[in-house]
């Protein structure tokens, strides 16, 4: 049997299992979120795993071009999620490498008190101090007046996402880090595909992340990327991903400067090999060339993926907008999103508790989330931790007792989203399926 003989074989047996069955309300769950597959990735993830790739190689190399193609950005580092894409890109900027501008220990960074621990904790985690700020009611991105208003002499950056898929107001966010010399970094792992007039997410950071998690709008299994334009930061990531090396051959080459055994940094003695000379301090961060292998497969078929969330969403909006008492989401102005989840806040005055709405969902199979962390501060994991608060945080606190999301990712149909509508509709509308709210 040779290679095209098991690829063809893989791809008979993908088709023969892949589709979904009938959708029968009450009884097929409906997730939130979910990897979609097709032949077409189970024969890259095979085939490279012929290849014997096992680390970052060829694929990885290809990926990395790709994503960095398709955000529009110089370059993309391939991780191995969209987690350490975030503790690689604010690591980053405590390189010497770029000057006076590098962050140290006790500088501050603004950042929303709500969202996902890890758009958090990495400035934690480097010894910096994160300066908390309100989100806006609307979209539950970054709130621009109160972010302006927290810059201090001792503010350097801004760590901002864009809240399941909805680009943050862009122009405003770039003037105050313009106006104030501060970095900025943008968490797209909810956002990628998502534009800001005709800036791609992924872009308009000084550095960006993306997450391959199977719930994102492409998925690598675990996986991640950085992407910027900025090359000096680009080196200096890149050294941070790969253990802190100095030497930037990719996997299995060697002398690429031509001067492997004529190198002579720090206090090592002269011709010390440059493959084990270290100028950051570094993780191992790398993905594999298995896991790239199924993201150029997927990035195939992102435009796809992103028009079907979008209608997802659209189909939700239009079923529950006239339904009093809900609050629902809305795009930024000037922003086409690719929509991550659909946000349902309830109003102040509904009569019942989100708890309840929640598991009579759950009792028909059908997933919901929370707002991730909600308010961040009152997580018991930042109990200890040195920060700053700016403004009262009153709509953290309303997304963090009253918002959900349900899913609008590529694998649900239309069937599925008229079932959403119908059972959040029923119990919005009888009021024996709810109690009054505590």
């Amino acid at each position: 049997m040779n290679r095209d003989d098991i690829l063809d074989g893989v791809r008979r047996f993908a088709e023969a299992e892949s589709g979904p069955g009938p959708f029968l309300p009450g009884v097929s769950p409906v997730p939130v979120s979910g990897r979609v597959l097709d032949a077409s990735d189970y024969v890259a993830l095979v085939g490279a795993a012929l290849e014997g790739w096992l680390t970052a190689g060829p694929h990885a190399e290809a990926f990395e071009r790709a994503i960095a193609m398709r955000v529009r950005a110089r370059h993309a580092l391939f991780v191995n999620s969209g987690s350490s894409a975030n503790l690689l890109a604010v690591t980053t900027l405590s390189s010497k490498t770029l000057g006076d501008r590098r962050l140290v220990p006790g500088d501050e960074v603004v950042t929303p008190a709500l969202g996902f621990p890890t758009t958090l904790n990495p400035i934690i985690q480097n010894g910096l101090r994160p300066v908390l700020v309100d989100v806006d009611p609307i979209t539950y991105n970054i709130d621009t007046a109160a972010m302006e208003s927290a810059v201090g002499p001792h503010t350097k950056a801004i760590v901002a996402a864009h809240t399941l898929g909805n680009p943050f107001d862009v122009e405003a966010v770039k003037r105050v880090a313009g106006k104030h010399g501060l970095w900025l970094i943008e968490d797209c792992c909810d956002a990628l595909g998502s534009r800001y007039q005709d800036m791609y997410c992924g872009s308009i950071g000084d550095l960006s992340t993306i997450s391959f998690y199977p719930a994102h709008h492409i998925t690598t299994g675990e996986g991640g990327a950085v992407t910027t334009s900025n090359t000096r930061a680009k080196k200096a990531a890149e050294s941070i991903r790969d253990w802190g090396r100095d030497c930037y051959c990719a996997p299995g080459k060697e002398n690429t400067c031509k001067r492997r055994f004529d190198w002579q940094l720090g206090e090592l003695p002269y011709g010390y090999d440059h493959k084990y000379i270290y100028s950051h301090i570094g993780y191992n961060l790398k993905g594999t060339d298995l896991q790239a292998a199924i993201g150029l497969s997927q990035l195939e078929k992102l435009d796809r993926f992103i028009e079907r969330r979008r209608e997802n969403w659209q189909r939700l909006y239009d079923g529950l907008v006239d339904l009093p008492g809900l609050w629902l989401t809305q795009a930024t102005p000037r922003s086409t999103p690719s929509w991550f989840g659909f946000v349902i806040t309830l109003g102040l005055d509904i009569g019942f508790d989100r708890r309840d709405l929640q598991v009579f969902l759950s009792s028909r199979g059908i997933g919901s989330r929370l707002l991730f962390g909600g308010n961040l501060l009152h997580q018991p994991a930042y109990e200890e931790i040195d920060f700053r608060v700016v403004g009262d945080l009153v709509n953290a606190d309303i997304a963090m007792n009253r918002a959900f999301w349900v899913g609008v990712y590529p694998g649900l149909t239309p069937e599925m989203i008229d079932y959403v509508i119908s059972s959040i509709r029923e119990f919005v509308q009888r009021p024996s399926l709810a109690r009054p709210a505590s």
